[in-house]
């Protein structure tokens, strides 16, 4: 049994010092598939963006794996030659995805060269990341559909290239034994973890925890963790007895609690920052800790022919997969969602992405990985050199030119706002008439506004205008005089789903007052009515439209609402619409709370939205000029039903 437990221990450090691991890139096809799912209907896993986390832990297991080997077969790294063997295995396929997308966008129009130039500069420094926090950008919350919004993972994955080559040396150099590296790595993945734990708001968009390379990197630590103990001899998990007789089992546990994770954490829940996210990366370690060596369960179920396939072409996959949702979305006409034309459209993405990402992988990302950047250039002018008019190698230089073109032309024609930001520009006067003291976030894209995390964007209406009200300021001064005049008029409490709207509400209730903002959730909406109650400035009749942002998640929030505003006030809630995870779940809540109250109604803009989305901005949620007026007709026969 001894001989058998230290074969056993053997085997898993022999395959990682030598050759390659067998079934690592179907744990790559896992991680890429519940990306796709999370984007393209994320009801269906709501926790599919850990997919993201499950690449950082191969990524540095694999990367720190590769250096070992190089440190232990030549003595010395060769960082050039490192860098270079990155260079070629990332750039071709990442700037043709650049070029190709925002060409095509250029033909699509809506708002998908929004700021087109931040996000083309942050794609091909490796930088995405940084120059979305530094632009206020929100991952979450976007009016404008963003082409390369799925490019901050590969940021942060390139940094990690760049940089860990450098530490990596300074780490083994500084330490002497495999027990100090890898209890550094660990340090370094809780300092990481502590900081997204400690940074985290709850209540409030989380892009800067997400997206900051000094808070996700803990997922990069713990793959490069995993990697040194495996090359050390005072801690190699793998010569531990007991660890060598239940990796398999522990293995498949870590897979059960990932797949668990990704179907129960959405990106709305504190507890995904405070240990959700490191729980999953630490059950994609359990995983990989199960590959090495002989054949097993584990290794069996990732070396599955199509999931081979798959994680092969996991990069391009990765590339291609948002910006042609987004375009396909863009060219065809406004779905609701889970309809049958959403479906197609979800499967022309699907099936177009798998295809692209074949062809990059076969003629674009294998050569240059296989003969380097000059041999392919050399080839390529031998072949336009070659006899013949219109050679595949001309056809293709032909092309390419001509998507530099367009592309170049793309960057300077590129609008600077939104159709939402426009909207809520036209809509601001109107606001700031009816009374609110609430005030538009001001900012160059507004990204952080209320709309779905991975929605998919329609086909845009007619740019919102603002529209004649005649509403009237509110009060000042004595606090009796402004309850006996707020108790005539409508209140309206919201997000900026209410503020784009505010032309159509105040056309059709001209002594409404609308206090709304931009990416405001249930919390501060609640805090609003609060105060509004405490001072007296609250009508008889409430309108409250929140719950786009993040959903309506806290029942029991809104019933308290409820309860301040009291049972002789007619209170109106307006339901969601859009794609995320929450939103059926949300009116669900809203419908149930309302049948508990007499005095309130749910006004169903979901219904009317999925009805005409043809009514609906770029964004596929805000309402456009058509859609504000039926926005305030929904609440119109909301009313009615109370009335009745």
């Amino acid at each position: 049994m001894a001989a058998h437990t230290d074969a056993a221990s053997r085997a898993p450090a022999a395959s990682l010092r030598r050759g390659r691991i067998e079934g690592l890139d179907g744990v790559r096809a896992l991680a890429i598939i519940a990306v796709l799912i999370y984007h393209l209907r994320p009801h269906s896993l709501p926790g599919g963006y850990l997919g993201v986390d499950v690449f950082f832990v191969i990524s540095g297991f694999l990367i720190t794996t590769l250096l070992v080997r190089e440190l232990r077969d030549h003595g010395r790294l060769d960082l050039r030659s490192f860098w270079t063997r990155r260079a070629r295995r990332l750039l071709p396929a990442l700037v043709t995805v650049v070029v190709v997308s925002v060409t095509l966008a250029y033909f699509a129009g809506d708002d998908l060269l929004v700021n087109i130039g931040r996000q083309v500069l942050g794609a091909l420094t490796f930088s995405n990341n940084w120059v979305e926090i530094g632009a206020g950008s929100s991952y979450f919350n976007t009016t404008s559909p963003q082409l390369f919004v799925n490019f901050w993972s590969l940021a942060v994955e390139e940094q990690f290239y760049l940089l860990w080559p450098l530490l990596f040396v300074i780490v083994m150099a500084a330490t002497k034994t495999g027990r100090q590296r890898v209890g550094l790595l660990l340090g370094l993945a809780g300092l990481s973890a502590l900081l997204m734990a400690l940074l985290h708001t709850p209540g409030q968009d989380a892009t800067r925890v997400y997206y900051g390379t000094d808070t996700h990197a803990f997922g990069l630590m713990i793959g490069a963790a995993l990697a040194l103990s495996a090359a050390g001899e005072s801690a190699n998990l793998f010569k531990v007895a007991w660890y060598a007789r239940v990796r398999v089992l522990l293995g498949i546990a870590g897979l059960a609690g990932l797949i668990a994770l990704m179907m129960w954490l959405d990106p709305t829940q504190a507890i995904a920052y405070r240990g959700g996210i490191l729980a999953a990366t630490l059950c994609t370690a359990l995983v990989l800790g199960a590959l090495p060596g002989r054949a097993n369960a584990v290794q069996g179920l990732f070396r599955l022919r199509p999931l081979e396939w798959i994680g092969q072409r996991s990069y391009g996959i990765y590339l291609w997969h948002w910006p042609l949702i987004l375009l396909i979305a863009a060219f065809a006409p406004a779905t609701a969602p889970d309809s049958t034309a959403s479906w197609v459209q979800r499967g022309a993405a699907l099936v177009l992405t798998l295809a692209v990402a074949a062809a990059s992988y076969r003629w674009i990302e294998t050569p240059v990985r296989r003969y380097g950047f000059r041999e392919c250039a050399r080839r390529a002018g031998a072949g336009l050199l070659a006899p013949g008019r219109l050679t595949p190698p001309r056809t293709a230089m032909l092309a390419a030119t001509t998507c530099l073109a367009l592309f170049s032309v793309a960057l300077a024609t590129a609008p600077e706002r939104s159709q939402v930001q426009i909207a809520m520009d036209s809509a601001a006067g109107v606001v700031e008439a009816s009374g609110s003291s609430s005030q538009p976030i001001a900012g160059g894209d507004g990204s952080a506004e209320d709309t779905d995390p991975a929605g998919e964007p329609d086909t845009a209406g007619p740019q919102a205008q603002e529209t004649p009200d005649g509403g009237e300021g509110t009060p000042s001064g004595d606090p009796e005089q402004a309850g006996a005049e707020a108790g005539e008029r409508i209140s309206g409490f919201g997000d900026s789903m209410m503020y784009v709207a505010a032309p159509g509400l105040t056309a059709a209730f001209p002594d409404m007052s609308i206090d709304a903002e931009s990416n405001r959730q249930w919390p501060a909406v609640a805090q609003a009515v609060q105060r509004a109650v405490e001072t007296g400035d609250v009508g008889a009749t409430v309108v409250i439209a929140a719950g786009t942002n993040a959903g309506v998640r806290d029942a029991g929030l809104v019933r308290e609402t409820l309860d301040v505003l009291g049972p002789d006030r007619q209170v109106v809630l307006v339901n969601i619409y859009g794609t995320s995870f929450w939103v059926e779940e949300s009116n669900d809540t809203l419908a149930a709370i309302a049948a508990d109250y007499p005095n309130v109604v749910v006004a169903d803009w979901y219904t009317a939205a999925v009805e005409h989305p043809e009514d609906l901005q770029p964004d596929g949620v805000h309402p456009d000029m058509e859609g504000m007026h039926r926005y305030a007709a929904v609440v119109q026969e909301a009313l009615e039903q109370l009335q009745e």
